[in-house]
């Protein structure tokens, strides 16, 4: 599969600090894929996202040692503006980026700040408001919106300009359980729809794992476990660098000298049709 983001021996240091916020990271991201990325605050997921969507160095200024490309774009070399056009961010806060007097004008802003014709904008912004499900609330205030829907209208505003990758980071923070799973069947059914590539920082791994292609767990800088979410969750030390790991995994673990489990369980589903076959 072609590579959408390959980030090759990078480091980073903010301005002033004497301790890197990214060491030695080599990542690369096939076209196509769901990367969660996870690990304890502080650990470099942020930096790691703000130097794929250009942010860095264009807006953070530090030491840059290393190279990161987005769809074969080298980051350092091109203005954020036209990164915008391959990554869509969505902010773990999404009235961070929703502003505007009306849903439908928030959907636009993007595409209007690049410039497209006004046809264009209309029929790219009525395919994302529908794409997201969120018609009902078009003429609507931002403020007059629930967190889950102030969430799809974001992602409705970044997948408008036809982004290749979406990066969402910590998308159900802030959000109760059922709105939690409601958004993350959206991301899914968009993965699925688009062929998007999705790279998703969360805590909440219980939601995440079934849908993932791949988890890579960072700690102090550093990618320390990249793999197929079955494979990194089998290891038990993970718990202990602060990942979320879902409760399902923790309580396979704590019963896997009781029973004699084929693999691990991502899902409460996958762990009780094990629990049922180990009892036969």
């Amino acid at each position: 599969m072609p590579k959408i983001v390959e980030v090759k021996k990078f480091t980073f240091y903010y301005s002033g600090s004497t301790k890197p916020a990214l060491k030695d990271i080599d990542l690369s991201i096939d076209e196509g894929e769901i990367v969660i990325i996870a690990g304890p605050s502080g650990c470099g997921k942020s930096t790691l996202l703000r130097s794929i969507n250009g942010l860095i160095p264009h807006m953070y200024s530090g030491t840059y040692i290393g190279e990161v490309y987005v769809n074969n774009l080298k980051v350092s070399e091109h203005p954020i503006s036209e990164i915008a056009k391959h990554v869509g961010y969505v902010f773990q806060n999404p009235e961070n980026q929703i502003f505007m007097f009306s849903v439908e004008r928030d959907v636009a802003f993007g595409l209007e700040n690049l410039g497209l014709p006004r046809e264009e904008i209309r029929k790219r912004v009525e395919w994302a408001i529908d794409l997201l499900g969120i018609r009902e609330i078009a003429h609507r205030a931002p403020h007059e919106i629930s967190d889950g829907q102030k969430q799809r209208v974001a992602i409705a505003g970044v997948l408008a300009m036809k982004p290749r990758l979406l990066i969402l980071d910590e998308p159900t923070s802030l959000l109760d359980p059922l709105s939690a799973l409601d958004l993350i069947n959206t991301v899914k059914h968009l993965h699925d729809t688009l062929n998007l590539t999705v790279i998703i920082v969360e805590h909440r791994l219980d939601l995440l794992v079934s849908i993932a292609d791949r988890l890579v767990a960072m700690d102090e800088g550093r990618i320390i476990y990249n793999g197929k979410p079955r494979e990194v969750l089998s290891d038990e030390n993970l718990i202990t660098i602060g990942v979320g790991v879902p409760s399902i995994v923790r309580l396979q673990h704590l019963l896997k000298d009781t029973f004699n489990f084929k693999t691990l369980s991502l899902t409460p589903a996958e762990f009780v049709e094990q629990i049922n076959e180990a009892l036969k």
